[in-house]
């Protein structure tokens, strides 16, 4: 079957996005990781479909699929590029939309400055909404909060991390690093992933506090490996930074694509991230049945 798509990315985080407005395509995992294979597709970190509106008072319904096939509750920089999507393809004609996604509604909207700003709803922190399996270990204090620690490993020298745990829509794990350039991303990114306390895996985050309105950070996201900017990545090490005392209420976040600014007045206030979206090209490609 041919596919027809369009390639965006939002801060070097990259999409294919689908247009399902008028029938559904019914892809497989094994196509979803097709359309993001680098060498055999076309490359991406996600694989994003724009679907009808699915309740009265919501104007679409966004899917995401990680580049391993599976499908996620959540991603902010996919996010953007969405409103972006419709926007530009005259799916939609007010700068602001309300989307639901799997784990619930969000709300993108274009900037004057063609940015694109996206409430990402309130922050959870309930172990078992995370979910995160808390049975019998106990938090430790740190600064304001709490981080939790885990050990990366079953042998005595496995090395134990401490990570803030919390959910943007999505599961994240959150360290804090001397220097993101240095940090093991490669190594602790894959076992704190798929470590047991995370039943639906988790997304990695390390995160070097600059000054209090600025950090540096990279992100392993499950299903995907190391992406060069992750959004509700951003979203989670600001809000674990503010929790923990290290951060003020806006932060710039410079990640490996860009820059994001997130902001969160904490307690149940929703979060609000801004940053760019833009379309890198468009094309057709032949999917084998599968």
């Amino acid at each position: 079957m041919k596919v027809r798509f369009t390639k965006m990315q939002g801060a070097g985080n990259d999409f294919v996005v689908l247009d399902e407005t008028r029938a559904r395509l019914n892809l497989t995992a094994a196509q979803y990781r097709r359309l993001a294979d680098r060498h055999f597709g076309v490359g991406a970190d996600q694989i994003l479909s724009v679907r009808p509106s699915p309740a009265p008072g919501i104007d679409f319904e966004y899917v995401i699929h990680n580049a391993d096939g599976g499908e996620v509750e959540q991603c902010g920089n996919g996010a953007r590029c969405f409103a972006r999507f419709v926007r530009d393809r005259g799916l939609a004609n007010g700068d602001r939309i309300r989307v639901r996604t799997l784990s619930g509604v969000i709300e993108p909207r274009i900037e004057a400055d063609g940015r694109v700003a996206v409430d990402m709803g309130p922050p959870v922190f309930e172990p078992a909404s995370i979910p995160f399996d808390a049975a019998g270990v106990s938090p430790q204090a740190d600064g304001a909060w709490q981080t939790w620690r885990l050990a990366l490993g079953t042998s005595a020298d496995a090395p134990i991390v401490a990570v803030a745990v919390l959910s943007m829509g999505n599961p994240h794990a959150v360290q804090e690093v001397d220097d993101v350039d240095t940090a093991p991303v490669e190594t602790q990114g894959p076992r704190i992933e798929h470590h047991p306390r995370f039943p639906n895996r988790v997304n990695a985050g390390f995160m070097q506090v600059v000054d209090r309105g600025r950090i540096r950070l990279r992100v392993w996201e499950r299903g995907a490996g190391e992406t060069l900017a992750c959004g509700t990545g951003a979203c989670a090490a600001v809000v674990a930074g503010i929790r923990l005392g290290r951060l003020d209420r806006k932060v710039d976040v410079e990640t490996r694509g860009g820059l994001l600014t997130i902001e969160w007045a904490g307690g149940a206030a929703n979060v609000l991230m801004t940053g760019p979206a833009a379309t890198v090209f468009e094309g057709e490609m032949e999917l084998p049945d599968q």
